[in-house]
């Protein structure tokens, strides 16, 4: 069995985002990039799918500039097999990388693609969807539990009334959520290892693809400045307080 895994080079979760003074996007400028967390679950996932002899082999594959090079190596040396850049220095929309993906999808011939449900920079949770619709996959998203049994994988999802098991007839999408797994870390002998596996580079318009989007970012605002919370010494002065400054009850 092979596994496609994609992945998103995003803003490390641990600095904080600024807005660019032109209200045009977020200030990437001598910020920290990293492997967007979801897409690292999905990553181990493949990997421990691989450990146990279900999986033969793991492609990690990246649709972004070609720094996104650094975040396809970290997945390497998590235990990737190898990896293939879709290189485009374009802001590209849901829709659009899922297009690039489903023409990846067909070249790769994959029986299992996971991927994260999200990435924590636009925070769309759409592209797995969509890659299911474009290439016409079984889709589980916001899995929990992932079991492969014989033709078909068994996905536990996390809904609002609890967890739904469903079985999925492969080729399949899967989407992971927190709970799925807990990411190793790299060692330095295969930090090392990974430099040296293939990463292939190629452009959408080799895929065939059009990237033009129909959507557009007009601006982007950082949230409005709170004012600091306070500690009130009894629930008799929260409901004053309540009533009298926050006029909520």
């Amino acid at each position: 069995m092979k596994i496609l895994v994609p992945v998103k080079r995003v803003v490390d979760y641990n600095v904080k985002v600024r807005v660019k003074a032109d209200n045009s996007g977020v200030d990437l400028a001598n910020v920290k990039m990293a492997l967007n967390p979801f897409c690292e679950i999905a990553v181990e996932e493949a990997v421990r799918l691989k450990e146990q002899g279900i999986a033969s082999e793991v492609v990690v594959v990246s649709v972004g500039p070609a720094a996104a090079q650094e975040q396809l190596r970290t997945a390497l040396a998590l235990g990737a097999d190898r990896a293939v850049l879709v290189e485009s220095d374009a802001e590209l929309g849901s829709l659009a990388v899922a297009k690039l993906l489903k023409a990846v999808v067909d070249k790769e011939q994959p029986q299992l693609v996971i991927l994260g449900k999200q990435a924590i920079d636009s925070d769309n949770n759409q592209t797995g969807q969509m890659l299911a619709a474009l290439s016409g996959f079984a889709q589980g998203t916001f899995a929990s539990k992932v079991e492969i049994a014989g033709d078909k994988v068994n996905v536990t999802r996390e809904i609002d009334g609890g967890l739904q098991t469903v079985a999925l007839t492969l080729p399949a999408i899967v989407t992971t959520d927190l709970r799925l797994n807990e990411p190793r870390y790299a060692s330095l002998p295969n930090i090392m290892k990974a430099k040296k596996k293939p990463l292939e580079t190629v452009t959408p318009d080799a895929l065939g693809v059009s990237t033009a989007s129909s959507v557009k970012t007009l601006k982007v605002e950082a949230p409005a400045a709170r004012s600091a919370g306070i500690k009130v010494k009894s629930v008799a002065e929260l409901v004053e307080k309540l009533k009298n400054e926050a006029k909520v009850i």
